[in-house]
């Protein structure tokens, strides 16, 4: 049994799928993402806009439900979700988010706080505001393409006939494939302004064009403190950012902000300033309120701790560090004359505008010549009827078919014979005549003046001028975001946020850490959990690190300001840090980042290296010490004057070995070199091994401990025991052959 194959719509996966994907690109791209040089909207904001006209919803009419609007534009022009037909309705009405909005919105149509939190379109009332009459009012004069809607029952406008720069008026962002769009809104007073000055002079160099356009305004007081020049290299490649920071004030001590950058949420900077507090990242601010309201929209109150407070530091930090500073992006994305979209600079986006306008006004002038011509040509006609009134009539009433008689026997085109006959009765006044020569040589004086300027190109740029500087003269506003170059805002460093007050951090054996105030407290006589007690402790400032190494060498870094009270009894170290399983926390330290320490394992090896350096970002520490099979670490010990100081080792064995810290090299992390020669299977076994060590500065005593005696060691007395680093050491006398510890007197 044969099969026969129709081929003729098979084709390869690749290129079906590279074929579909491209449509669906050029689809979004055009059709939804971006919008059009002409009139700035994307096509459901143009259907949105234009569906309101056709339901009279202008400025001057009553409001109408919103869901009324969003029927007829899904129902007639956008077969889309009601619920992003409506978004992008609600965006067009918000004056916190357009510059100058298209709809005027009556109810819930959300916040500055909250852009997303309007009301159901079921509860809300919209109309055209005034604005939107610039996009409409020439819509029924020819001047644009008409297009079927997506079932071909109704027509649509391909584009409305702007009658000023919308692009950047209100500006529009959007992502389509490969390509985004983010045109910041501006002035329309500026802009009408450098189109007139484009206009006059094609030429015009692009400052020329930035005497006029000083840099966006957006929808808010907030000031944009980029440099002229970073402002220039946007309009310049159509590419860019703008930064814009709050504004504030002083009253009485307070700072008072007034307003915030475009599109800043006030709640969520309240929350980012008092997370701050609460993590004591900003010592000098007490508190904070939002005294906001219905007349003042934006009042936001911060309170100095004291009135010694930098209140420029104090702002500048919290512009680097809270959304009180925004950065924007800015391309100038759009579909062009063409229909092609592409990246415009300043110049080439107005020129182009301009040529958009200049053909709509000629197609509004040619429609309107048009006109004139056809209701001359009618009124010609009905003069003729008037002379000839008696004759006219008497052929009505004679003929059966008076059009083609009325035609030859005055020699009237068809057009004139049919108005003749539509004439009503009460037209045939007397005074009706001269009306009719008095309408025609007004019509006359008007044709002539249309024609004058479509053939007159310098007439043409006059009206267009004329009508772009009563546009602004109506619909413009001064500057809302003012533009003052600032310096860059720096975050302050954490320490420099945080009180320096001494403290004493201390460390139980169990891993429990705590602060005390001041440097004079006995750590060993505080009070510890039952089964618990003193292992460690530090003497710092709050504004420093709190180093901490484990049993394993690991070292890690807590802010010691976070760090619990000593008035209780503290909290364990492993709900802040993440160590090795089975690592126990053996020693702390606090001090100058610079400040060197000596770190040494109990299997005889050490090295020394700066505070700074056993810093971590990670709460699972760094890895710094490595220990050898059976090694314990030791107690660092502080470095006082690296060039004469010196190490004292002591061995469980009574062996005491003083040599030249010089002689112990400055390392980042490993094994260290050897300090006292231990047999590594004595360490293994734990037969012998350091018990401890202490780095001695010159002219110090040198107290070893054996249970309760303890035998002090003067200067002169140590040089017994000095030799070369790695040896074995010399013994102590009789009853100091078991050891439990050193310490400098």
């Amino acid at each position: 049994m044969n099969h026969s194959t129709d081929f003729s719509e098979q084709l390869p996966l690749h290129q079906f799928t590279e074929q579909a994907y491209l449509e669906y690109s050029m689809y979004v791209i055009l059709d939804r993402a971006l919008p059009h040089i002409g009139d700035g909207l994307k096509p459901v904001q143009r259907r949105i806009i234009y569906a309101m006209s056709e339901l009279g919803l202008k400025a001057g009419s009553k409001f109408k439900k919103s869901a009324r609007t969003v029927g007829d534009v899904i129902g007639k022009f956008h077969p889309h979700g009601d619920s992003a037909c409506y978004e992008a309705m609600v965006l067009m009405a918000q004056d916190f988010a357009y510059r100058y909005p298209l709809i005027d919105g009556q109810g819930n149509w959300g916040s500055v706080d909250d852009p997303k939190s309007f009301a159901a379109m079921r509860y809300t009332e919209s109309k055209l505001t005034p604005y939107a009459e610039l996009l409409l009012q020439e819509l029924g004069e020819g001047t644009v393409d008409w297009i079927p809607n997506f079932d071909g029952t109704l027509n649509e406008p391909k584009l409305l006939p702007a009658r000023l720069p919308n692009i950047l008026l209100n500006g529009g962002s959007g992502i389509a494939v490969g390509m985004a769009t983010d045109i910041p809104p501006h002035n329309l007073k500026e802009v009408a302004s450098a189109c007139i000055r484009l206009l006059e002079s094609p030429r015009a160099t692009l400052d020329e064009l930035l005497e006029h356009i000083k840099g966006p305004d957006l929808p808010t007081s907030a000031e944009i403190i980029s440099p002229h020049e970073e402002i220039k290299n946007i309009y310049d490649t159509g590419t860019g950012s703008i930064r814009m920071r709050a504004v504030y004030e002083i009253e009485n001590g307070d700072i008072v902000i007034t307003a915030l950058p475009y599109q800043s949420s006030g709640i969520k900077i309240q929350q980012q300033i008092a997370a701050q507090i609460e993590a004591k990242k900003l010592p000098m601010l007490e508190n904070l309120r939002d005294e906001s309201d219905h007349e003042t929209p934006t009042r936001l109150v911060l309170f100095p701790r004291s009135k010694r407070v930098d209140v420029e530091q104090l702002m500048n930090h919290l512009f680097a560090t809270t959304d009180l500073e925004k950065t924007y992006r800015v391309n100038l994305n759009m579909i062009g004359i063409d229909g092609k979209p592409g990246v415009k600079n300043l110049k080439e986006l107005l020129k182009e505008w301009l040529e958009f306008r200049t053909s709509t006004v000629r197609r509004r002038l040619e429609y309107r010549l048009d006109k004139v011509n056809k209701r001359i040509h009618i009124l010609e006609g009905q003069l003729i009827a008037f002379l000839n009134i008696d004759e006219v009539i008497a052929i009505i009433r004679e003929e059966d078919n008076p059009k083609p008689v009325l035609m030859k026997r005055f020699g009237i085109t068809e057009e004139q014979a049919e108005a003749i006959l539509e004439l009503k009765l009460r037209h045939l006044a007397r005074l009706e005549e001269m009306r009719i020569k008095g309408e025609m040589e007004e019509l006359a004086e008007e044709r002539e003046n249309l024609q004058l300027t479509l053939g007159s190109t310098r007439r043409l740029k006059t009206l267009i001028r004329k009508e772009i500087q009563a546009d602004a003269e109506k619909y413009g506003d001064e500057r809302r975001s003012p533009i003052v170059e600032r310096p860059q805002a720096q975050a302050l460093d954490e320490t420099a946020l945080i009180p320096s007050d001494p403290v004493t951090i201390i460390l139980s054996r169990k891993g429990w850490v705590r602060a005390a105030k001041g440097h004079e407290v006995i750590a060993e006589d505080l009070n510890y959990r039952s089964g618990d007690g003193y292992q460690a402790s530090a003497a710092g400032r709050s504004n420093q690190l709190s180093v901490f190494i484990d049993s394993t060498g690991r070292t890690y870094s807590v802010s010691t300001h976070t760090l619990p009270s000593a008035r209780g009894l503290g909290e364990p170290l492993s709900g802040k840090l993440s160590p090795p399983d089975g690592a126990e926390f053996v020693s702390v330290l606090c001090g100058q980042p610079e400040t060197r320490y000596l770190l040494v394992s109990d299997a005889g090896y050490g090295f020394v290296t700066p505070l700074e350096n056993l810093y971590s970002k990670n709460k699972a520490g760094k890895a710094v010490l490595r220990l050898p099979k059976g090694g314990k670490v030791l107690a660092p010990s502080p470095v006082h004057d690296y060039d004469s100081d010196r190490i004292a080792a002591l061995s469980n064995e009574g062996r005491l070995l003083i040599f030249d810290l010089k002689e112990l090299p400055e390392l980042p992390k490993g094994k260290g070199l050897k300090i006292m020669q231990i047999p590594s299977s004595r360490v293994e076994s734990r037969e012998e091994f350091l018990i401890a060590t202490v780095v001695l500065p010159s002219a110090s005593n040198l107290v070893i401990f054996s249970g309760q005696r303890h035998l002090t060691l003067k200067p002169r007395d140590l040089e017994a025991y000095s030799g070369e680093r790695g040896r074995r050491g010399n013994r102590l006398p009789r009853g100091f052959q078991k050891v439990s510890g050193m310490k400098i007197e």
